[in-house]
């Protein structure tokens, strides 16, 4: 969904506290690769939930995914 989105998704080494980080600007999503798998998914999910409306660039099947996204709250 972020690559239909425009973002390219990396997986680095990092320091950041959070699984991911979203630089704005070069909309580029970095991965933390060193988090555990259920906090790196609950990251991106979050990174797409708190997108502001993005829906005109999705296809309906992806549409109907963030609308469950946005719907559920994951706990960790």
């Amino acid at each position: 969904m972020l690559k239909s989105l425009g973002y390219k998704v990396r997986y680095e080494k990092g320091s950041f506290k959070t699984a991911a980080c979203v630089l704005e600007h070069s909309r580029v999503v970095v991965v933390n690769r060193f988090s555990n798998i259920e906090t790196k998914i609950g990251s991106l999910v979050g990174i797409l939930r708190d997108m502001p409306a993005i829906d005109a660039e999705l296809d309906e099947k992806q549409r109907q995914f963030l609308q469950s996204i946005k719907q559920t709250r994951l706990t960790i």
